[in-house]
């Protein structure tokens, strides 16, 4: 198993958020989903990938009932 974990400043850039962001969702137990292994907090490319696509969209063609 060859899986790359991310680490809170690659989540961080992928969300274009601050680490402090990322590291305070991490503290109220808020998604993403992260992985301790040893000292290391790691995040799963999957479980971030999931997380954002189950956010909210907003625009034209993504409102219920859309035109």
């Amino acid at each position: 198993m060859s899986i790359r974990l991310l680490n809170e400043k690659e989540v961080a850039a992928i969300l274009n958020v601050s680490v402090a962001t990322v590291r305070r969702r991490r503290l109220f137990n808020q998604p993403p989903i992260f992985r301790k292994i040893g000292a290391a907090v790691r995040y799963h490319p999957d479980d971030v990938a999931a997380w954002i696509d189950a956010q909210p969209m907003g625009g034209v063609g993504h409102q219920k009932g859309g035109r």
